[in-house]
């Protein structure tokens, strides 16, 4: 049983974070509007508001619980589709700091699905809701506020069509969720608010991605191969079985080194990878696209939760709070794991109070923020203030990939934390420290931390982190 809200909510974006957030929303509101400036699709399809929509999406272990708590059935949907599934590190290949953890039965899930197919799966599910509108094509000009700018009252809409005028949808609640381009900063601003703090990673990220047709055995039998980059050999791969018996590559690099994509300087940087898996795998296959790229300069948080004042009936969300690199794969699972801290504030039975959802929010975006953010400054030229406590956390990392490639405990345990399913000390449990002590070569020379000595277990885990971006 739900209890009603208020008559209207409006979610601008409908990107996977707007369409959870219209989910949650539909239980505790008359009407929700989804305003997007696309024309969305019925059936799945690329489209020009997800630019990085072709390229190689993860959904993490703990995402793919989140949708089925918001969506329950939506992984039976997606597998009946054709969508590849199975263990996330039995039927995945995944070479983390030089070395290939151990294949072992982890009970995590591992969706193989193209970015269009799941949003277009999970926007099929919102539209069906009887109370959920759509209105695509449209650009949001602003917000509508009441006299004091305390509270926001709705959105200033403009088709996109020749001649039209601009709209008003009121809204007793306006979620954004239009993602790394939002425009609540100057909106806080041009209404007499603070614009929020921001915190950036800069990586210069550029990646590049082509599909393919491949026999069904290209990886003798394993669903995917993830090849990490490491600092003496900064270049990274992913090759994923997709629906339709499609293969997709992606190909990426930092700091400027970005895969060509031209057909010969892609397949030439694929075959500089390291490990020859995935060029092995490609190099005979059938194309069938040409490579396209995409450019990603920084990690950007924007810090909601520090902010003293805020109008009421605003919440933010998705990426238009933390934008992860993608190379993590985090961000579909913050953004279904921030749409369960959202229902949690509705089943309140009042309408959300901004500044507490947004300390909620910072709760979920911690963890992976902390990661995320974290592994890039193991790379000497990204930018940032590397903290003692960051130094030693990415040398036991190091030394707990190398352990993890002769041992299937360690392999699991580290998986289950970088799906998001368990916090990131229990790699410090006791068990855990001496399976790393015993097995865990030193890093090769000029791996950030070596050499490293037991006693830097105890310190990763007791130091205070003093921040490690910059502002």
């Amino acid at each position: 049983m739900h209890t009603q809200i208020g008559d209207r909510a409006v979610v601008l974006g409908a990107s996977l974070a707007g369409l959870l957030a219209a989910r949650v929303l539909a239980d505790a509101y008359a009407q929700v509007t989804v305003i997007d400036r696309d024309d969305l699709p019925e059936t799945p399809m690329h489209r020009r508001g997800v630019p990085h929509g072709r390229h190689i999406h993860a959904l993490l272990a703990r995402g793919q619980q989140a949708l089925e708590e918001l969506l329950p059935g939506l992984t039976a949907e997606l597998v009946a589709y054709g969508v590849p599934a199975g263990d996330m590190l039995a039927d995945a290949r995944m070479y983390l700091s030089g070395h290939r953890l151990r294949n072992a039965h982890t009970g995590l899930g591992l969706l193989c699905v193209s970015r269009p197919v799941l949003e277009g799966q999970v926007r099929a599910r919102v539209r069906a809701l009887p109370n959920v509108r759509f209105l695509d094509s449209c650009d949001v000009a602003g917000m509508t506020t009441t006299p004091d700018c305390r509270r926001v009252t709705g959105a200033r809409v403009l088709r996109r069509a020749d001649g039209s005028a601009e709209e008003l949808v009121a809204a007793d609640l306006v979620v954004d969720a239009s993602g790394r381009g939002s425009r609540t900063p100057a909106w806080l601003e041009a209404l007499g608010y603070t614009r929020p703090p921001t915190e950036r990673v800069r990586i210069g990220l550029g990646y590049a991605t082509r599909t393919y047709r491949l026999p069904s055995d290209a990886l003798q039998g394993d669903l995917a191969v993830v090849q990490a980059a490491t600092p003496q050999h900064p270049r990274a791969g992913a090759l994923q079985v997709l629906e339709g018996d499609r293969w997709i590559l992606t190909l990426a690099g930092i700091l400027g080194d970005h895969p060509p994509i031209d057909p010969d300087g892609f397949l030439a940087f694929a075959r500089s990878l390291r490990f020859p898996d995935i060029y092995e795998a490609v190099r005979d296959g059938e194309p069938l696209d040409d490579p396209v790229g995409f450019r990603f300069p920084a990690s950007v948080r924007h810090r909601y939760e520090r902010l003293n004042r805020f109008p009421d009936s605003l919440l933010v969300m998705g990426d238009a709070v933390a934008s992860f690199n993608p190379i993590y794969g985090q961000g579909m699972s913050v953004a279904a794991l921030e749409a369960l801290a959202l229902r949690r504030h509705l089943e309140r039975g009042i309408g959300p109070q901004p500044r507490r959802f947004f300390r909620d929010l910072a709760r979920v975006v911690d963890v992976p923020w902390d990661m995320a953010a974290g592994g890039d400054m193991v790379f000497p030229g990204v930018q940032g203030r590397r903290t003692l406590k960051t130094r030693l956390v990415n040398a036991y990392l190091a030394r707990l990939h190398a352990a993890a490639a002769h041992d299937a405990r360690l392999a699991s345990a580290f998986v289950r934390v970088a799906g998001l399913v368990a916090p990131p000390q229990s790699l410090l449990r006791p068990s855990i420290v001496l399976g790393v002590l015993r097995n865990g070569p030193r890093p090769a020379a000029g791996t950030p931390g070596h050499p490293q000595r037991p006693d830097t277990v105890r310190a990763a885990q007791t130091l205070p982190d003093r921040g490690d971006v910059s502002h």
